[in-house]
């Protein structure tokens, strides 16, 4: 098991989030272990996103895993004096029957796994509720009468159901949907029931010991990090491990918007009763 504290404690050239041509990454593996040993990272994770047993593009297929993990082990002899390289998935949860307490994940030799929403439940199946707004918002009207509420309400009754299965390591942008929620309906994360959701899981992420993700990957286009720079602070008073990762799908943004957080991360633990 990686000792993530540890790694944060000395370094912040590290990079635990990421995605490759084997789910939706813009680019090899190669290119992205390349752009990581020249931006003099220490630390670095693959993370494709998981098989489902869903349609799903987003997704790597089952009949790639093996095929993952062989190129993984040759990328990480050949980097071996540069960087440490790291197997892992960032696994969907899509309720008992498939998670990242699932049985097939224990018998890949994954060194962490990052615990992730991105669906929830319909009358017509699981779906994806992350991604551009535009798709977001058609959704709203064809899967869910157009209730963001009960939409919110979904996505955080994953995350908790998560939780508490357990099986992972890091919990993912753990309020994302926060982004599209917002689009849908401007100022609903400042209402006392959202902040409500928000609070009771970082209550169960604190309770369950996990490390979370301060995930940059949203900060250029969209100026926020996940979660919300409002929650940082009851975490790091919580004493919760946080690694700042850039969810990266193309080579260039490896390390993007990452010292900025790293900075504003730094800056709350020095100061601490800001």
């Amino acid at each position: 098991m990686i000792d993530f504290a540890e790694i944060t404690s000395h370094t912040h050239l590290y990079n635990f989030h990421s995605h490759t041509q084997f789910c939706d990454g813009r680019a090899t593996m190669e290119e992205f272990a390349a752009a990581a040993a020249a931006e003099g990272f220490t630390h670095y994770g693959f993370s494709p996103h998981s098989p489902v047993p869903i349609e799903s593009p987003c997704n790597m297929s089952m009949d790639d895993v093996d095929i993952y993990i062989k190129e993984y082990n040759r990328l990480k002899e050949h980097y071996r004096h540069r960087v440490n390289l790291y197997l892992a998935m960032e696994i969907d949860y899509l309720g008992p029957g498939w998670g990242p307490a699932s049985d097939y994940f224990k018998t890949l030799p994954l060194d962490y796994r990052i615990g992730s929403v991105h669906f929830i439940p319909s009358a017509e199946g699981m779906i994806d509720v992350d991604g551009r707004f535009e798709s977001f918002k058609a959704k709203m009207q064809r899967y869910f009468s157009n209730d963001i509420r009960a939409v919110v309400e979904s996505f955080y009754s994953q995350t908790n159901k998560m939780i508490d299965a357990g099986g992972f390591d890091i919990i993912g942008h753990f309020d994302k949907i926060g982004h599209n929620a917002s689009h849908f309906s401007p100022g609903i994360e400042d209402t006392a029931w959202y902040r409500q959701l928000v609070n009771d899981t970082i209550d169960n992420i604190i309770a369950h010991n996990i490390t979370v993700e301060i995930n940059t990957k949203a900060r250029a286009d969209h100026n926020r990090f996940f979660p919300n720079e409002a929650y940082w602070k009851r975490l790091a008073d919580a004493g919760v491990t946080i690694v700042v990762n850039s969810d990266v799908h193309f080579p260039n943004l490896i390390n993007a918007s990452r010292s900025e957080a790293l900075s504003l991360l730094d800056n709350l633990k020095n100061n601490p009763a800001q």
